[in-house]
């Protein structure tokens, strides 16, 4: 039997577990690796409807990695929900003091797709110093839109991202008949894209999609190659069933 690979996510706890650690949890397995998870808040929220959030602080979210840290090998993490930029920075340069050649790959979660705001305000000073640090951020265009200000175009202000760590934007938001996402990696462009599917809307895709390129880079795979293969998990789990909430299946 094939060893597997450890990855990590720190993210919410959504209890409807479309979103957040139980949904990256949930994907880490379908791509074949052992997922470990840590807790950075608790949402009260379905699918649909989001009441609120309780969020842990960062002595009790270094706690809980610091324990699977010092068991075993882990060298990607996935990072989801945090309280702020500030709380983020922390809890990134204390991962990278415990190994030094971790993969960070941060979703930066800033709105709740039911419409709750979790940032309102970006400390650009401060988002650029987190950039440096990471392998790989996964922004939507929404979410670029609120990274970078001014008059650029969603491609442009992934550039300007691009320009401190590696970049996939997700094109799910966006108002075409097909649905394309960019990975922006040492100057170059890859392209991924997929017919919109009918009824393919699901609560929590980004963070699935951002957790199955972690889990594929855990697994040795280049950037390109372990972006198409999320890519193609997204499609089949949109394709899953026509509600919001995803069924997982093993490619």
């Amino acid at each position: 039997m094939n060893k597997r690979a450890f990855v990590l996510s720190i993210a919410g706890f959504d209890p409807s577990a479309g979103a957040g650690v139980l949904a990256d949890i949930k994907t880490f397995e379908q791509q074949e690796t052992y997922g470990f998870g840590v807790c950075s808040a608790i949402t009260f929220q379905d699918e649909s409807y989001f009441e609120g959030v309780n969020w842990l602080d960062n002595e009790q979210i270094i706690h809980q990695a610091k324990l699977l840290f010092d068991k075993y090998s882990i060298d990607f993490v996935k990072i989801g929900l945090i309280q702020s930029l500030q709380n983020l920075d922390e809890i990134i340069s204390t991962l990278l003091s415990w190994n030094p050649n971790l993969k960070i790959i941060w979703d930066p979660i800033l709105k709740a797709s039911a419409g709750f705001d979790f940032h309102s305000e970006i400390n650009v000073v401060l988002l650029e110093k987190i950039l440096e640090k990471i392998y790989l951020i996964t922004p939507n265009l929404l979410e670029v839109r609120q990274l970078i200000q001014g008059e650029f175009s969603d491609e442009e202000k992934a550039l300007k991202l691009s320009e401190f760590c590696q970049v996939y934007l997700k094109g799910g938001h966006s108002e075409n008949a097909f649905c394309e996402d960019i990975l922006l990696v040492e100057n170059q462009k890859f392209y991924f894209k997929s017919e919109r599917i009918p009824d393919g809307e699901k609560h929590g895709s980004g963070c699935v999609l951002s957790s199955a390129i972690t889990a594929n880079l855990a697994k040795s795979l280049s950037i390109q190659q372990a972006c198409a293969n999320a890519k193609l998990y997204m499609n089949q789990i949109l394709k899953s069933n026509p509600n919001l909430l995803a069924y997982h299946f093993q490619t």
